[in-house]
């Protein structure tokens, strides 16, 4: 494909830095590379597409109802999320592609093309880029994207065109990794994400250090902690890629807001304050959290937040059993969410602990999935449903196998190897 390019020497030592790396093994990367290629095959075979966690307005019954009610966009979008079944189908429910699914697939098919080097993981790594600049939200000063669909809520709807800082934080992502690699606009695009992130999400000083709304239309009443780690951790990415110095000052700020929110326990609840949500110190968003501190010690300061990272790593370890099963909170075994396995895989893959990381992948393998590269959304206590969503388990589990592939081979090369 004409255009392309490797990434400069730079952006390779980028992607090498780890915070210790321990624990790596090649047979580990054995099993798991066959079970990425699957994942990435059954999403392809779909162009990327599908459902959602909470898509029940995308229902072409609903859309075509003579009213306009609250509560009967609660109803659908409740019902295709507790069903213990698949009810998207009879409730005709579209199946679209979503912004972060797109960026993570368009970056775990970039990890595919460096294990096999097959050009057709390259190519569409490079669509799936174009997808995204294309399918951004515009009105809002700089790069952002929103869901494929509305979300209802008690107090407010969010519609599609509204942004959120954590779907741009993993677009940005993916289009830094793309400028890498081709020529094109994604570098431009992704270096303006931070103007969203500064103007449109309130960037401001709190108590301690700074903090950001959610979404661009937030009140400013609460504020979701793993949305302020995930924007601290868009704005290194920045720096690491482009070195604007007030890009790495900021994302501290942020991240001294995020430590000062931390429990006794060593997690984080979702909101400040806690009483505005109903989810607690959950497992995936607790992981969010982490792996953002740890990606602010890998690009900028090695023994930043040493006594955070230390509690938070030592609480996120008590939330998967030993065989590699991811519980719910800290006080909730079920259900076991494949999102949480992924995190789970991501962020011990950071950590170097790349056994521990493949122990989680070969759980999620074995209970969560067709073993053919389709993965099923979560195990409750007497049933799993195997309702398999685009973005919540497809990406995920593919970037996620990815990030521990790549570091583990990195981790290997290098020569960093078990103490």
């Amino acid at each position: 494909m004409s255009g392309q390019r490797d990434p400069p020497a730079s952006d390779r030592e980028r992607e090498g830095r780890n915070t210790g790396e321990r624990g790596v093994d090649t047979g580990g990367r054995d099993v798991v590379r066959p079970t990425f290629e699957d994942t990435l095959a059954y999403a392809r075979e779909r162009d990327y597409t599908g459902w959602d966690l909470y898509d029940g307005e995308s229902s072409r019954i609903l859309r075509a109802l003579p009213v306009d009610s609250k509560w009967l966009n609660l109803a659908f979008q409740q019902s295709v999320r507790r069903s213990p079944v698949n009810v998207r189908p009879l409730l005709f429910v579209e199946q679209r592609p979503n912004p972060m699914g797109t960026a993570l697939f368009s970056m775990a098919n970039l990890t595919a093309y460096d294990v096999t080097g097959d050009e057709r993981y390259r190519a569409d790594a490079r669509r799936l880029a174009d997808w995204v600049v294309e399918n951004q939200v515009d009105g809002y000063g700089g790069f952002c994207v929103g869901h494929s669909h509305p979300l209802q809520g008690l107090s407010k709807r969010t519609t599609p065109d509204i942004p959120g800082v954590v779907g741009t934080s993993w677009a940005t992502k993916a289009l830094i990794a793309a400028g890498d690699r081709f020529d094109g606009p994604y570098h431009e695009v992704a270096r303006s994400a931070a103007d969203f992130v500064f103007e449109s999400l309130d960037y401001g000083e709190a108590p301690t250090g700074a903090r950001i709304d959610y979404k661009a239309t937030d009140t400013g009443d609460h504020y979701t902690l793993n949305a302020n780690a995930l924007g601290a951790r868009l704005l290194v990415d920045l720096y690491d890629a482009f070195g604007d110095a007030t890009h790495r000052a900021r994302a501290e700020r942020i991240l001294e807001y995020v430590a000062a929110q931390q429990t006794d326990r060593g997690g984080w609840m979702y909101r400040d304050p806690p009483e505005a949500s109903h989810l607690s110190m959950d497992n995936f968003h607790n992981g969010f959290i982490v792996q953002s501190f740890l990606r602010y010690r890998e690009v900028c300061d090695p023994e930043a937040f040493a006594t955070t990272v230390d509690d938070a790593v030592a609480f996120y370890r008590e939330l998967f059993t030993a065989d590699g099963a991811p519980h719910f909170d800290e006080s909730n075994v079920y259900p076991r969410d494949v999102h949480s396995s992924s995190q789970g895989a991501i962020v011990f893959s950071m950590l170097g602990e790349f056994d521990r990381a493949e122990t989680i992948l070969r759980w999620a393998r074995e209970n969560l999935s067709d073993g053919q590269g389709r993965f099923f959304h979560e195990q409750r206590r007497f049933y799993t449903d195997r309702t398999t969503l685009m973005r919540w388990c497809q990406a995920w589990m593919a970037y996620a196998m990815g990030e521990y592939l790549r570091r583990s081979e990195t981790a290997t090369a290098s020569g960093r190897v078990p103490a």
